[in-house]
């Protein structure tokens, strides 16, 4: 064999090794913390864990069933916000490539996307809980915020990459703008916009810096929307900052609950996005 076709040869394996060394350096430190998180977790959690609610320091026993609530309540709220101007947004960016509305309008999700989740929380907090006081809805106003840029984004991209041609079938057949985007372009799209959707959710259901802010923390079950709540993060905030063993275990077992919900989450996504897949 020609010296430099080994050569060659020699490279791209060397290449391969290094990619494949990278990769295997990226899964291992996220294999290390699950690992550690549910080996510390699993055993505090059970039905009583689940359903019980935080009992006083010194009483035995305890829950998370008001943080539960409180996050499945509050990402609901941030999602009914969220979701419908997102993907309205992202409709509008994709459809409308060059204007000059739509240049400042990315250039915005751009800049909101990498603003700290604790500058939304001060500034929910001077916004909202300032003249209203702590609640629940303030909290899902603040993650609303962080899940717009992900989803306006997630949708736009997906659309520009359906062909045209799909647009211009629909319009020679008499079909209406308004037609065209709802039952031909965000159809065919949808795999990508639920991913947007799912991807924005998983990325709120772990912030705690908003939620100090704004829905603030309560340690009783409820489901009023218009006062103080509490969550899965804050709950394993303030445990885990405590000094009695009791309560760091349930932070434990928090913190185990919620890496499930996010990895269930993402495997939803991943089911959902190849069931309704359009080869195009």
């Amino acid at each position: 064999m020609d010296a430099h076709i080994k050569y060659r040869i020699g490279k791209s394996s060397a290449f391969q090794i290094v990619t494949i060394l990278f990769a295997a350096a990226c899964v291992v430190p996220l294999l290390a913390i699950l690992y550690y998180i549910i080996s510390a977790g699993i055993s505090k959690v059970d039905w009583n864990f689940i359903t019980n609610v935080e009992k006083p320091v010194g009483e035995v026993g305890g829950g998370i069933a008001h943080a539960l609530v409180g996050s499945m309540l509050i990402i609901l709220g941030a999602s009914v916000i969220a979701i419908p101007l997102g993907i309205l947004c992202g409709i509008f960016l994709s459809e409308n490539k060059k204007s000059r509305l739509a240049y400042w309008s990315r250039l915005s999700v751009d800049i909101l996307q990498g603003v700290p989740s604790i500058v939304i929380g001060i500034v929910a907090y001077i916004w909202i809980v300032k003249p209203l006081g702590y609640s629940a809805i303030s909290g899902s106003i603040a993650l609303s915020i962080m899940m717009l840029p992900i989803i306006i984004r997630s949708t736009e991209e997906t659309l520009k990459m359906l062909p045209d041609s799909l647009r211009e079938a629909a319009f020679a057949l008499g079909v209406p703008f308004h037609r065209v985007i709802l039952k031909v372009i965000v159809p065919c799209g949808i795999s990508g916009i639920l991913s947007g959707v799912m991807l924005s959710i998983a990325r709120i259901a772990g912030e705690t810096a908003p939620l100090l802010f704004t829905a603030f923390g309560y340690q009783f079950l409820s489901t009023n929307m218009a006062k103080p709540m509490e969550t899965l993060p804050h709950l394993i905030f303030k445990y885990a900052i405590t000094p009695y063993k009791d309560w760091q275990d349930l932070a434990w077992g928090a913190s185990c609950i919620l890496l499930l919900w996010v990895l269930l989450l993402n495997i939803f996504t991943k089911l959902i996005t190849r069931r309704w897949k359009v080869q195009l």
